[in-house]
């Protein structure tokens, strides 16, 4: 088990001590805790601030997710809290193309009630998947003509990104 694996596990830990040293660690090894990329998607969710922060940290420099973790980051796209979905939506976007599986739930985020800046993250994901993520074009147009100018403007670039 690689030394992200064995970090990842010790997040779900009922130790708040064991979880704050397991993101701390992880967010010291920058790429090298793509392995523990879901659970930390899953860590910022955490009641413990210390155990957020530092997963958020590890995420800030990670690069894509592996293959492997995708489909479990697809499943926290419609996580309630806003900040487990973000990051589930910014780890599937830099997975690009390889993310496609995505699309659905990418789509589903812009035309439900998630926070704003979970839908703004969700059409820059699918933009960055590309053509692979045609079936989000009808969401994406209705995007498009939001209020929200930032939301607005991304829903716009990725419709161009996908050839839409």
């Amino acid at each position: 088990m690689s030394d992200a694996n064995a970090l990842a596990a010790q997040l779900s830990s009922t130790d708040g001590g064991a979880r704050r040293a397991a993101a701390e660690r992880l967010a010291q090894m920058a790429e090298a805790a793509a392995p523990a990329a879901a659970q930390l998607v899953r860590a910022c969710g955490d009641a413990d601030e210390q155990v957020r922060e530092q997963a958020v940290a590890a995420l800030e420099d990670l690069g894509p997710p592996t293959t492997e973790a995708i489909g479990q980051i697809i499943q926290l796209v419609a996580h309630a809290d806003p900040l487990v979905a973000y990051w589930a939506t910014t780890l599937l976007g830099r997975a690009g193309e390889d993310a496609a599986s995505a699309t659905p739930a990418l789509a589903g985020c812009l035309t439900s009630p998630a926070d704003l800046s979970v839908k703004q993250r969700a059409a820059w994901a699918l933009g960055k998947i590309g053509p692979a993520a045609a079936a989000a074009r009808d969401a994406l147009g209705r995007a498009a003509s939001d209020a929200d100018p930032r939301l607005a403007r991304l829903a716009t670039e990725a419709l161009a990104a996908i050839g839409a």
